[in-house]
């Protein structure tokens, strides 16, 4: 599997699910049981590559103001959401966070930023084809400490200042 097939059924899965985070999940599985197990572990790959770029202080910094708030977990389950955006909305996102300012149509911290169950899609899907749970990816371990220089979440006046776009378009 190549990464536009990778987009592909992420784009895909987002437009089945009308954007609900809980049933891109569900619909991602279906188009995952769709495939072979080899590809199913290739996509995991993609993914997780993917979910490990984006372990970064600046776009833990623009979740934490997307969520008001964002614990490790939140953080986790940002970055899934972030990935089933799409790789415009993800690149994007890593190329510079505050770009989320005009990346994203609406954003319901409620719903948005939250799609953990993304993360297990792959899993779900090869444990159904298989039996077996999901072989080792063979991908380096994701890096220890977030990339970059930390922000402060707490600091508003540091906050509006990294992530100007996003400030005034979700804090003010």
């Amino acid at each position: 599997m190549d990464e536009t097939e990778f987009w592909e059924l992420v784009d895909g899965s987002r437009e089945v699910a009308g954007g609900d985070p809980e049933d891109q999940a569900d619909a991602l599985v279906d188009k995952l049981l769709g495939l072979g197990p080899d590809d199913v572990v290739d996509f995991a790959r993609h993914f997780e590559a993917r979910y490990n770029r984006a372990y970064a202080w600046d776009l833990w910094a623009a979740a934490a103001l997307l969520l008001d708030g964002a614990s490790d977990d939140a953080f986790d389950s940002f970055r899934c959401w972030l990935i089933g955006q799409g790789r415009h909305v993800f690149e994007g996102a890593l190329h510079d966070p505050d770009q989320l300012a005009g990346l994203l149509d609406d954003f319901d911290e409620e719903v948005d930023g939250d799609a953990e169950d993304l993360g297990y899609a792959a899993d779900e899907a090869y444990e159904q084809l298989t039996g077996a749970e999901m072989p080792d990816l063979g991908l380096p371990p994701a890096p220890p400490e977030p990339l970059g220089t930390y922000v402060d979440f707490e600091d508003d006046a540091a906050l509006a200042e990294r992530f100007p776009r996003l400030w005034e378009r979700f804090r003010e």
